[in-house]
């Protein structure tokens, strides 16, 4: 068993099977869409997306779901529309066999990039 940790979203993503592999491709391009400044990597052993020294979103792969971690702030302001998937304090997991939820994301990461950019920007004044 392979044991070395990715050290790209690539390898990443190339450790699942092909049809897990599509979905988290298709996680990732939107994001990259949305969020075409951020710096890709690796944290926590997970794929993040950075803006400046801030995590803008993580996505991970599992067996059963996709798991996308907003930040708890993530969490809380969209709170009603992540109420029918289970959730943990800054996660919440996409089942895969329901379709992605892309507009969804495509909120979340909207307000994600608009909350570190404020943030960037008080640290500028």
């Amino acid at each position: 068993m392979d044991t070395t940790k990715p050290e790209t979203i690539d390898q990443y993503i190339a450790e699942f099977p092909p049809e897990v592999q599509q979905v988290l491709e298709q996680v990732r391009a939107h994001i990259r869409q949305l969020a075409p400044d951020a710096k890709e990597c690796i944290s926590y052993g997970i794929p993040t997306f950075d803006v400046g020294k801030d995590h803008l979103v993580h996505f991970a792969g599992f067996k059963n779901h996709i798991g996308l971690y907003p930040t708890p702030v993530g969490m809380e302001a969209f709170k009603a529309d992540l109420a029918p998937y289970k959730q943990g304090k800054g996660s919440v997991q996409f089942p895969l066999d329901q379709p992605m939820p892309l507009d969804l994301i495509k909120r979340i990461v909207e307000f994600r990039v608009a909350a570190v950019q404020e943030k960037m920007s008080k640290k500028k004044k």
